[in-house]
């Protein structure tokens, strides 16, 4: 099973400010082709939403959303104050590694962006860590 990270998620209430900031002074330019694989429906993540490159590592700026937990009842709210994402090639067995360990996680499916299967879950400090896998 290979894990590399994949992206940072910084959330805001103002996305368009923030990417204009990681535009400007960090030279971060537009990563093509995410924003049409996202999934907008009650069951999907609707936020504010821009999606950045370093032109190895990918910035993922997200709307602030309070609601996520409650509308999807899950325990973890990956775009309250954002999290560290890395990504596999093999999510059912981290999801076992996470359970051999005793580590309860939030097991989303494809929620936010179609063909990845997601999980998040806390690091002993309360930081969110996604792991996700592409499943096309």
């Amino acid at each position: 099973m290979k894990i590399k990270l994949h992206h940072v998620n910084v959330c805001s209430k103002d996305v368009p400010g923030l990417a204009d900031f990681y535009r400007d002074v960090l030279d971060l330019k537009p990563e093509p082709g995410l924003s049409q694989n996202r999934i907008l429906d009650k069951d999907g993540y609707p936020g504010k939403v821009a999606f950045l490159s370093d032109g190895e590592t990918q910035f993922h700026l997200a709307e602030k959303d309070y609601g996520i937990s409650f509308r999807t009842g899950q325990a973890v709210n990956p775009v309250l104050n954002g999290h560290i994402a890395f990504r596999t090639d093999d999510i059912a067995a981290f999801k076992k590694r996470l359970t051999e360990k005793g580590i309860p996680f939030s097991d989303f499916g494809a929620w936010a962006m179609k063909g990845w299967a997601q999980i998040f879950f806390y690091d002993p400090e309360g930081n969110v860590i996604e792991v996700h896998e592409v499943q096309e």
